[in-house]
């Protein structure tokens, strides 16, 4: 394979999978060489073009575990049908980057590795906030500039969040999650959006009012909100935590930025698209007492102009998920859903996958987004 830097690990194995980078620990590698794969590893920290992955794929390989970064669209999914290709898994929960329509048209499964990231990726949505609310990208960068001279009553003057309103756009899993350790830590009340009521957040967040006032303390609140704007409106810090597709493209836009409180924290560590970045910069600019924080990016891993300058912006690398345990977890799954289609096994039909983290799995893929589109056989059934 010309041109980037690959590895391979078991040669002698009858099949053949292709991973388009590193991933971390070697529990993975294992389900591969269970499964008898010989597996080809790209090892450069560079993105592989179409072209590279095709020639990766060459006219040999039987499956492929890629990453949000690359773009997995028709004429991938057919050259890597045509090299005998029969599994695909996502190194990512979301899945905006592949075409599930094409692969499923040449009858190839597609994976997914949910159920590992919510905490973590809550946990970064929390140090976020914080981050931005307390100024703490500022404060570094002015201690590392040896500008300290001593205490200052009035130095890197930040927002309080005891007892504020916490507004979030998307109450899954990890928006729920961000919720409870919100409300549960900082006695936030809960202003949210979402297509459907959540009736289990509501009633836990009702249940913990119920405890602090049997503490003698003030109660809190969770109130789904009739619309964006609402929260918007009301809310001292707004997480964005909803899935991207076409209703929710740049579904935070200048407009709507321009609803929020002057001194408000907006957090995004979802999609970059959910916010044009463009307008937010303008918006930052515009209202120095604003603040946001971002762990993802429009034209990821690009940036607009103007938004590294900002002092009130707080940026990191998509890192949300950045947590030994959840990459090794997610690549274990990955691995377990390529392997699990090589050997002949069927899909798992329940939502907890918390079983394939364990040494002895259940003998099925644990998530495969299209199984029904393909009729695949479900475990259990």
């Amino acid at each position: 394979m010309a041109g980037k830097e690959w590895t391979t690990v078991n040669p002698v194995g009858s099949r053949r999978v292709i991973v388009t980078k590193q991933l971390p620990g070697d529990r993975w590698l294992g389900v591969l060489r269970g499964a008898d794969c010989q597996v080809d590893i790209c090892m450069s920290e560079s993105l592989l073009t179409l072209d590279e992955i095709k020639a990766a794929m060459g006219d040999h390989c039987d499956g492929a575990i890629g990453q949000l970064t690359e773009v997995w669209g028709k004429d991938l999914f057919a050259a890597l049908k045509r090299a005998g290709g029969k599994a695909y898994s996502n190194y990512a929960v979301g899945y905006n980057n592949v075409d599930v329509a094409a692969a499923t048209e040449v009858g190839i499964p597609v994976g997914n590795t949910p159920g590992v990231l919510t905490e973590t990726t809550a946990e970064m949505a929390v140090g976020l906030t914080f981050a931005a609310a307390r100024r703490l990208i500022e404060a570094d960068t002015y201690m590392r500039s040896e500008r300290f001279k001593g205490w200052l009553p009035t130095l890197f003057l930040g927002e309080l969040l005891w007892r504020k309103t916490l507004g979030i756009i998307g109450m899954g899993r990890i928006g729920s999650a961000y919720a409870r350790m919100m409300v549960e830590g900082h006695k936030m009340n809960v202003i949210y959006y979402d297509l459907h009521r959540k009736a289990d957040m509501e009633d836990y967040i009702s249940a913990y009012s119920a405890f602090l006032k049997d503490q003698g303390e003030e109660p809190v609140f969770c109130h789904r909100a009739e619309s964006i704007e609402e929260v918007l409106e009301k809310a001292d810090v707004v997480s964005v935590h909803t899935v991207l597709n076409e209703n929710t493209y740049h579904v935070i836009n200048r407009e709507r930025l321009g609803m929020m409180k002057k001194n408000a924290i907006l957090v995004n560590s979802s999609r970059g698209p959910l916010i044009d970045e463009a307008a937010l910069v303008d918006h930052c600019r515009e209202h120095p007492s604003f603040r946001t924080a971002l762990d993802v990016f429009e034209d990821e891993p690009d940036m607009k102009p103007g938004l590294k300058d900002l002092d009130n912006v707080v940026v990191v690398p998509h890192i949300g998920s950045a947590t030994g345990w959840t990459r090794q977890g997610m690549a274990t799954l990955a691995a377990r859903n390529v392997a699990a289609i090589l050997l002949g096994y069927p899909a798992w039909n329940h939502e907890d996958i918390s079983p394939f983290l364990e040494d002895d799995p259940p003998k099925a893929a644990p998530s495969i987004v299209n199984a029904k589109a393909l009729n695949m056989p479900l475990y259990g059934a």
